[in-house]
């Protein structure tokens, strides 16, 4: 089984150890756990720009602030060169926008997957990143959850990564009536991964909303980017409208699986 340390426990392990040194050798320890951590978190000026590119629409780029995408895959771990798969990105896909013209500049290769019962359009184990947005909710309808995920698994490189932004229900919700609405539990998706044989290598709540309650006439649709209005006899008045635009984007669980070596 693959152990992965995360950052606060490495540096959790690093203060425990700096209880016992004295003050030189504490620096000196200081400095190594700098060095650790710096690869973590190297800039990647290449993705700067291509998120940065006025070829991305206005309202694509006045969305970075809800969605984060430097902040999301530098997190995720996409890397230059790397083959990456996007699932179900639809016609001028949010992320396609960025993770394309990133693939081009770095000398790696990006495939958009429409419909993936044709298959990952890679050959199994070539792929070095597949990113899923917003999807979850629409396979748990389906009953497709696990079927795509083991396509995943396969075609994944070892150690490749699987990342995840999904719409997040509470803990303890009924998945069939939350999905309905947009949203899944982060447990019902850590556990798909693991059956389909993923490590959870990461989580984060860089894409957490608190203002989001989850409670909206039409689902996580009511907020924007989509902002439904309207629908089964109910209109929002001006002041409803106002307020789901306020809370902003939906409350989001930001995953990274890997396939193990």
């Amino acid at each position: 089984m693959t152990h992965v340390l995360r950052l606060p426990v490495l540096m959790a392990i690093a203060g425990g150890l700096a209880l016992a040194m004295p003050a030189q050798a504490q620096t000196s320890r200081a400095t190594q756990d700098r060095a650790l951590v710096q690869p973590m978190i190297q800039e990647d000026e290449v993705l700067k720009t291509a998120i940065a590119s006025d070829t991305r629409s206005e309202a694509d780029r006045a969305r970075d602030v809800h969605r984060r995408p430097y902040e999301s895959l530098t997190f995720w771990g996409l890397r230059p060169g790397m083959t990456v798969v996007e699932i179900q990105p639809g016609a001028n896909g949010w992320w396609t926008q960025i993770l394309e013209p990133y693939a081009a500049a770095t000398g790696g290769t990006y495939v958009p997957v429409n419909r993936i019962q044709d298959g990952l359009g890679v050959a199994d184990g070539s792929a070095d990143f597949i990113l899923v947005a917003r999807a979850f909710h629409n396979w748990h309808r389906a009953g497709r959850t696990d079927d795509f995920m083991s396509l995943f698994f396969a075609g994944l490189k070892p150690g490749g990564i699987l990342a995840v932004e999904q719409h997040r229900a509470p803990e303890g919700v009924d998945v069939d009536q939350s999905s309905a609405t947009g949203y899944v539990p982060e447990s019902y998706v850590i556990a798909a991964a693991l059956r389909a044989g993923f490590v959870l290598d990461a989580s984060s709540d860089l894409n957490a909303n608190p203002a989001d309650d989850r409670s909206h006439p039409f689902g996580v649709w009511t907020l924007p980017p989509v902002r439904r209005s309207e629908g089964d006899g109910r209109v929002l008045t001006g002041a409803e409208r106002a307020a789901y635009d306020a809370i902003g984007e939906s409350d989001r669980m930001t995953l990274r699986f890997r396939k193990p070596e």
